[in-house]
């Protein structure tokens, strides 16, 4: 269970790189290989949430709290409170978004499935990306001791 955080890190690293080949599909027109980015990046993403709440559950039960104290001082701080709460409230969003941008995409309604990508994908990135951050900040930068 320990292993869960650098896990689940990996897991958005890999998220965010079927992100990146998913756009890169999709400016190249190889629309076969662009779905199937992106619903990997979908399926990694579900597997990360799955093994994120698996982990503050383990974490709750053995500590008594969701959450492990960032150590860092001074203005590492700032930092990463401004990235994990900028993380939480755009991670929060990312379900919802990932849902219909992939709904709409799979019934080829393209002109709304473009409309929900170009807001789904800048703040699915930017979730995959900042959760890699959060971990190492917390995890391998500024570990508790």
């Amino acid at each position: 269970m320990d292993q869960l955080p650098a896990i689940n890190a990996s897991l958005n690293a890999l998220s965010t790189v079927l992100l990146l080949m998913g756009l890169r599909f999709i400016r190249m027109k190889r629309i076969p290989q662009h779905r199937a980015m992106m619903v990997a990046a979908f399926v990694v993403s579900v597997v990360f949430l799955a093994g994120y709440l698996l982990h503050k559950w383990h974490l709750y039960s053995t500590t008594g709290s969701y959450n492990t104290t960032f150590q860092g001082q001074g203005a590492w701080r700032a930092v990463y409170f401004t990235l994990l709460i900028s993380h939480v409230v755009l991670a929060a969003t990312v379900p919802v978004l990932s849902s219909i941008t992939l709904f709409r995409g799979a019934t080829m309604q393209v002109e709304r499935h473009r409309a929900i990508a170009r807001i789904t994908f800048p703040i699915w990135l930017y979730v995959s990306v900042t959760g890699v951050l959060v971990y190492f900040m917390l995890y391998q930068w500024f570990p508790a001791s």
